[in-house]
């Protein structure tokens, strides 16, 4: 009775040993791979943040058409500029790239709403995907979550 215990406790103890991903180092064409990535996605959103707090009418017109009041537009541009200046940062990326996944899925949300075209529905989908690439394929913690 006292070695099947012990063989069961054995088993228990082996079973709950919690085995670490490896955490390679990214190859030097990985890193900068990210990075292109990563910039693609931040210029891209660094020019939204922008036309949001300058209020321009280009994105006065698109929120309007997206249902939302025009005078939260400035607002919501300083929501992305904090999101963007998370995720530029190394140590806050993953916290950043977090935030933008909220904030896009949000965008998605908003369309679905108004009944935008598939492409329009799905964009900030695609966005989000560059920018968790980019992290991947640059930061080791995060391909460390994800392997």
């Amino acid at each position: 009775m006292t070695a099947i215990l012990a063989s069961i406790h054995q088993r228990e103890s082996e079973s709950t040993e919690i085995v670490a991903p490896p955490t390679a180092t990214p190859s030097r064409r990985a890193v900068w791979a990210g990075r292109g990535l990563s910039g693609l996605g931040a210029l891209f959103l660094a020019f939204d943040a922008s036309v949001k707090v300058l209020a321009l009418p280009l994105a006065a017109d698109a929120t309007a058409k997206l249902g939302w009041p025009v005078d939260v537009m400035p607002a919501i541009g300083v929501i992305q500029i904090v999101c963007l200046v998370a995720y530029l940062i190394p140590r806050t990326a993953p916290l950043g790239a977090i935030l933008w996944t909220g904030y896009l899925g949000g965008a998605v949300a908003t369309h679905v709403r108004v009944g935008n075209p598939a492409f329009e529905t799905l964009f900030p989908i695609f966005v989000a995907a560059i920018l968790w690439t980019g992290l991947w394929l640059r930061d080791r913690r995060v391909r460390a979550l994800i392997v």
